[in-house]
């Protein structure tokens, strides 16, 4: 959602800032973005199929993504700091405490946190490649109450929409198959690196672990604003997990 035409989405990544400036008076708000490899591509047109092309693509990339972020966050008077993480960061408990007294630090002082998968420094075993994954780890570290996954699809379809039109979003979700989470993943972007089951992997690892996930569309921020701000479910997939009843 905050890529267009190999370039930032100015009015969507505002509308996305300008809804965050309005959760901050009720939530704490950690982001997790994509966009440095579009935004990089955009200034550095390399074959990105090439591992160290598009990390060179990312470096060039990341700054691009910030100061972007920094000029819209600046209307509303939101500091922002920027963290790099790769799966490393989960494995160790040195580095994953660290991190989360960063984020703690930065939410005590009123600072949203931009977290992203670090694409240069990482080696292909240290990458989640998808920036599903990596906030599923973020919320699940940081304790967070819920984890808001923003795409291009209103939520998760009971049959694929694209193929049948009668297809519907459900909007409540306990468990999910081994089958579904096998499907091959399909993003729709040539710069993204999920799709739908990525999401649906974060949404397993999640409740698995008693967390909730709010899947639903970046494009129209409406159905967000409703859930998180009037407590309104009108749009989205909510996967939540039934407490299992003790014998």
């Amino acid at each position: 959602m905050l890529t267009q035409d190999n370039k930032i989405a100015k009015e969507r990544m505002l509308n996305l800032v300008h809804l965050i400036a309005k959760l901050r008076d009720s939530y704490q708000v950690v982001l997790v973005s994509s966009g440095a490899v579009a935004a990089g591509y955009a200034a550095l047109r390399l074959d990105r199929s090439k591992p160290i092309s598009k990390k060179a693509i990312a470096a060039a990339g990341q700054p691009i993504l910030m100061t972007s972020y920094k000029k819209k966050f600046d209307i509303f008077d939101i500091d922002t700091a920027q963290i790099l993480l790769t799966e490393d960061d989960f494995d160790s408990r040195k580095r994953t405490k660290m991190f989360q007294e960063i984020i703690d630090t930065h939410l005590a002082h009123h600072i949203l946190p931009i977290i992203n998968e670090n694409d240069i420094s990482s080696t292909p075993e240290q990458l989640f490649g998808d920036n599903d994954q990596l906030s599923a780890h973020v919320a699940l570290s940081i304790d967070a109450n819920l984890l808001v996954i923003l795409s291009d699809i209103d939520g998760y379809y009971d049959k694929d929409p694209s193929k049948y039109p009668e297809a519907t979003v459900r909007k409540m979700v306990h468990y999910l198959t081994a089958q579904e989470l096998q499907e091959v993943a399909t993003p729709n972007n040539p710069f993204a690196t999920g799709g739908i089951v990525t999401k649906l992997k974060a949404a397993a690892f999640l409740m698995q672990r008693g967390k909730r996930m709010f899947l639903t569309n970046g494009f129209d921020l409406k159905a967000t604003e409703s859930f998180l701000l009037e407590h309104q479910h009108t749009l989205g997939t909510l996967f939540k997990s039934i407490p299992q009843k003790e014998a």
